[in-house]
């Protein structure tokens, strides 16, 4: 057999284990058995003195790795903010794999160089952000965060007459970051990996459902960092950006939106108010992995100044073809070398146009609400305002709902994750994937509310 040969084959067996996968989704139950658990542990062995073939790697793969996933490209999965990747996402991942691209400089990888390009613009243009906004393809939010909080550092310092890149943070000028009390941790994570303290944040009251009070925001003195969200990753609630920004850039401030999902609000004509003044933010960061359904990872940062992103990601060396009348993605990344995460975007953004994001937003959005609606008929609390597509619910008391949240779990019609809000142990319910329909969702409602009133009768008797 000819080397071209194997190659055909192992590629079109593994393609063949993925389309078997993906077709079977919806009717898998969602939690791994515990079988499929137990077995997992057959990867626990040492490393071969010899290779095997390479189409034993795979079926070995497929045989105890498959049976042992959570189906969380599946339509009844609502566990966190995951969506389930389009099938032309998942097609251009393959192709772009196969491709296998180093996208950090145009010159020696134009065409996934250019997609990025283009991807950028498009979500420029559908979150309605300043269209000189520059943007970089990350992991995920987590990065995205890091990547526009390096670039808030390296502008308010300079404003403050200080050169964080050559000088470091030893003997800068201080520098005040505020958050709301309920930040999502990655953005604490960043402003640590940034040098900042992760406990030197001043932290801002928010009201019942997670949103920074403008009206209570301190005087604004010296460089200044405002973290604000779009989707809150409970409620789905939306700081007020503009009227913060009103409050704190007339002084100087820098704001920041951590909208790893919220920010695709935007996209939506029914849903765009609750986006209402956030274009007059300094930076963006959102997930493409979570409401645009592309493969993981995926994530982008968006900066309104883009010679502050640029001046904090860019690298030079006389081995890197840096020098180009073209955009080189590297410039405005952490990463020097990484995957061409933009191909899934624009094939998503192509496959999808403007109408058809604004659709599959809203459908999210209004199974959220057919959730929220099933649960608080059936007498549990929901305990949010159902504006997005997040929506939690109490079972009574706390243990219980762990319980009953346990039961759902380990039940496999769908999966909801536990959080605490202010105090108030509940089950989270985030919906977000573009395939998920009525039917998944009364399918789903009605293993939650048959589980949830066994609890209480087991309870009762």
């Amino acid at each position: 057999m000819t080397k071209d040969t194997q190659l055909r084959q192992l590629l079109e067996a593994a393609a063949q284990r993925g389309i078997d996968y993906r077709e079977s989704s919806p009717a898998r139950s969602v939690a791994a058995s515990a079988d499929a658990i137990a077995n997992v542990a057959e990867f626990l062995e040492p490393m071969p003195e010899n290779g095997v073939a390479d189409l034993s790697v795979l079926e070995q793969l497929d045989a105890i790795g498959t049976p042992a996933t959570v189906t969380m490209t599946g339509p009844r999965y609502f566990g966190f903010v995951i969506g389930g990747s389009l099938p032309v996402t998942v097609a251009s991942n393959w192709l772009a794999t196969a491709w296998d691209q180093n996208v950090g400089m145009h010159e020696i990888t134009p065409a996934t160089a250019t997609l990025e390009r283009v991807a950028m613009n498009w979500m420029i243009e559908l979150f309605g952000l300043p269209e000189d906004t520059s943007a970089a393809f990350v992991t995920g939010a987590t990065i995205a965060n890091f990547a526009s909080l390096a670039a808030a550092r390296n502008k308010v310092y300079r404003d403050a007459g200080w050169n964080v890149e050559a000088d470091g943070l030893i003997g800068a000028p201080p520098i005040t970051i505020l958050v709301g009390n309920e930040v999502h941790p990655t953005v604490i994570k960043g402003i640590g990996l940034l040098g900042f303290g992760r406990e030197k944040v001043r932290r801002l009251e928010v009201d019942g459902q997670g949103r920074i009070d403008p009206a209570k925001l301190p005087a604004i003195a010296g460089p200044t960092i405002v973290c604000t969200q779009a989707g809150n990753l409970n409620t789905g609630a939306f700081d007020p950006v503009g009227d913060i920004c009103d409050a704190v850039k007339p002084n100087g401030a820098w704001v920041h939106v951590d909208g790893a999902f919220g920010l695709w609000a935007a996209a939506s004509p029914d849903r765009a108010h609750l986006c209402k003044g956030l274009q007059a933010a300094d930076s963006w960061a959102t997930d493409a992995h979570k409401w645009l359904n592309v493969p993981y990872d995926s994530g982008l940062a968006f900066v309104r100044d883009g010679a502050a992103l640029k001046s904090a990601m860019s690298i030079t060396a006389d081995y890197l073809m840096t020098e180009s009348e073209f955009r080189n993605p590297s410039d405005y990344t952490p990463e020097l070398s990484r995957r061409a995460r933009g191909v899934d975007v624009w094939a998503a953004l192509k496959y999808l146009g403007k109408s058809g994001v604004a659709e599959m937003i809203d459908r999210c959005c209004s199974n959220a609400r057919r959730f929220a609606a099933g649960l608080e008929q059936a007498g549990f609390p929901v305990l949010n305002d159902v504006v997005l597509n997040q929506v939690l619910v109490s079972f009574g008391e706390d243990a219980r709902t762990r319980r009953i949240i346990h039961a759902i779990q380990a039940d496999g019609t769908c999966w909801c994750g536990v959080t605490v809000w202010q105090g108030q142990t509940a089950m989270r319910i985030s919906v977000c994937n573009w395939s998920t329909t009525k039917h998944d969702v009364d399918q789903s409602l009605d293993a939650i509310i048959r589980i949830a009133k066994s609890e209480v009768v087991d309870e009762r008797q």
